[in-house]
């Protein structure tokens, strides 16, 4: 089975040509010299406006082509597997128009969306220099305008915001009452091409260790008279709003991290397959196979939960505040795991440029290191689950949540709903419907598992991740009632949620979706029987501090399965998708990697 997705993102990096012709705009050599010169990717991003990705940022009730959240997802990570600060700098753009996605107007949104179409850079305005993530501390505030009761003059100052100077139009969190509150603040859809040019000014670009060439920088408003039909949504309701919204975005978020594992992957095996140490390939000593199979096992177990995930948007709208903040958490720290294992395979070269793969390896690493940071950190997403757990805790023992929408959200063949944003929710009022679909998960493998026993060892590990789900569940019992001061080991806990809910992930799209790709050419054997489940359910057991649920010959098998893809030229991935480069370099070609001492 096709899935369209995939074939979309394809026909997209198919459009953008290999990545290491240096003739290509969008090549490796050209995003290394953009970092050098900490440049904004200008021109590759006139690439992506050539083809029409900006239609895909924008719903189709607002002009544009976006109907699936799972192409969103596809096409950003295809930017991101060649070049991060591109996707940030470019995909900016869809976060700065959520918030009218979310709650604007249809006119709002109609003129939103032909501006973004016609390659208009937009921007989201959140955090302060002095406050962060503490988005009720805001001191961007309004002041009603003595001459014209229609306007409000604008006052303060956002800062660290991506596109916020290239940005013409920006999505800005504003104090609307002077004490604040959750009522207090608002969202403006601010137009600077309107503003006076004596009322705002941009503040310098920001270095950074990571997505250098970035516009991350910030803007000062002083008495910018701002229309009062910017409102985007009702007076007072900004924070409920940019909320919703980030759940949308840490979601999409994904795609980076997708993106990242891609291309660190890659680059790992390459090295490994060129690489010769006392007389052997690197590929085929132990220590380097291991650190292979574990990085090609999180990479497939990452992009199962982002599947679920993206189409969780449509199909579990309502529980978005528990799928976005796991994905915003796991997504982003597992693949800095990755590319830190890898690290440790590539040694000296993850650190060098211009000498393995003209140093890809530590842009990489050093460009995703921020994805963690935006929209939510680490411990905002944690602690967002923290306060839901009594809701979970409820809805596990229960039995409740939406267990429907969750079979659609895993069912890659199941047609998704349009996405209703009034669905969205703040809290999950009843529970996960992923997590009280785990059992029947477990169930329907075991029962394979009878016919097919192939399958024994991934049952074992389904029903040993079901026995620790249901014990964490009851450590999260303990913390039901924390809202302010979340000690250190509730978090603790709320770590280990993630992991008990990506596991979830990945049993009910297998069992939901393994009928589908069985039989594929290229990918049949990774769902026939069930070795990318297997590996994945290990990662995750593992990591639950639960002793190891795959041996060698699983291992081995999945390694196996990343190499074949490389070599035809394919995506390593759950669904078949092939690249736009060349084959890798034969092993005689690579004779430069090679010592023997």
């Amino acid at each position: 089975m096709e899935h369209p997705p995939y074939r979309l993102a394809e026909e997209f990096d198919r459009f953008l040509g290999d990545p290491d012709d240096p003739g290509e705009v969008f090549s490796y050599a050209r995003c290394a010299e953009l970092d050098d010169k900490e440049e904004f990717p200008a021109d590759i991003c006139r690439r992506f406006e050539e083809w029409g990705l900006p239609e895909h940022y924008v719903p189709v009730e607002h002009g544009g082509r976006l109907h699936d959240y799972e192409h969103v997802l596809q096409l950003v990570r295809a930017v991101a597997r060649r070049d991060l600060t591109c996707a940030v700098g470019h995909g900016k753009t869809y976060l700065g128009g959520v918030c009218v996605w979310v709650a604007g107007s249809a006119e709002q949104g109609a003129r939103l969306g032909a501006d973004i179409m016609a390659g208009v850079p937009v921007s989201l305005g959140l955090t302060e220099r002095a406050h962060g993530s503490d988005l009720l501390a805001g001191d961007v505030h309004v002041d009603v305008d003595p001459s014209d009761a229609d306007h409000w003059l604008v006052s303060g100052e956002k800062w660290l915001i991506n596109n916020a100077t290239r940005g013409s139009v920006l999505s800005l969190l504003t104090r609307t009452r002077p004490d604040g509150g959750p009522r207090g603040f608002s969202v403006l859809l601010v137009d600077k091409r309107e503003l006076d040019e004596d009322t705002y000014r941009h503040l310098p670009k920001v270095r950074t260790h990571g997505i250098r060439g970035a516009d991350i920088s910030g803007i000062a408003f002083d008495g910018a008279r701002v229309p009062r039909g910017a409102l985007v949504g009702a007076e007072g309701a900004g924070l409920e709003i940019v909320l919703k919204a980030l759940q949308l975005t840490r979601t999409m978020c994904a795609a980076l991290s997708l993106g990242a594992g891609d291309h660190g992957l890659r680059l790992g095996l390459d090295f490994a397959e060129q690489r010769e140490l006392y007389g052997r390939r690197l590929v085929d000593l132990p220590q380097a196979r291991q650190v292979l199979t574990g990085a090609a096992a999180d990479v497939l177990l990452h992009e199962a939960v982002a599947l679920v995930a993206a189409r969780a948007v449509q199909a579990q709208t309502s529980e978005l505040g528990v799928v976005s903040a796991v994905t915003k958490y796991l997504l982003p720290t597992g693949t800095d795991e990755v590319l830190a294992d890898l690290t440790g395979l590539l040694g000296a070269r993850a650190f060098l440029k211009g000498v393995h793969a003209d140093g890809r390896f530590q842009k990489l690493q050093r460009d995703h290191r921020i994805v963690g940071l935006f929209d939510g950190n680490t411990l905002v997403n944690l602690n967002s689950l923290v306060n839901q757990f009594r809701s979970l805790v409820r809805g596990f023992r229960r039995g409740t949540g939406d267990t429907a929408g969750a079979g659609t959200a895993c069912d890659l063949a199941a047609p998704l709903p349009p996405l209703d944003p009034s669905k969205l929710s703040l809290v999950a009022r009843h529970g996960s419907g992923l997590m009280a679909g785990l059992a029947a998960s477990v169930e329907d493998v075991t029962r394979r598992a009878e016919r097919n026993p192939a399958l024994g060892p991934v049952a074992e590990a389904a029903r040993r991740l079901l026995a620790v789900t249901t014990a964490v569940h009851t450590e999260m019992e303990e913390y039901q009632g924390v809202l302010t001061e979340v000690p250190p080991a509730a978090f603790e806990v709320a770590r280990r949620y993630t992991l008990c809910w990506a596991g979830a992930a990945c049993l009910g799209l297998w069992t939901r979706s393994a009928g589908h790709f069985r039989d594929d050419a290229a990918t049949g054997p990774l769902w026939r029987d069930g070795l990318w489940l297997h590996t994945a359910l290990h990662r995750l057991l593992v990591r639950l501090g639960e002793p190891a649920a795959a041996g060698r010959e699983t291992h081995d098998e999945l390694l196996g399965a990343l190499r074949a893809a490389r070599s035809s030229g394919r995506l390593f991935s759950l669904l078949a998708q092939r690249g736009p480069e060349r084959r890798p370099a034969s092993r005689d070609a690579a004779a430069g990697e090679r010592e023997t001492t």
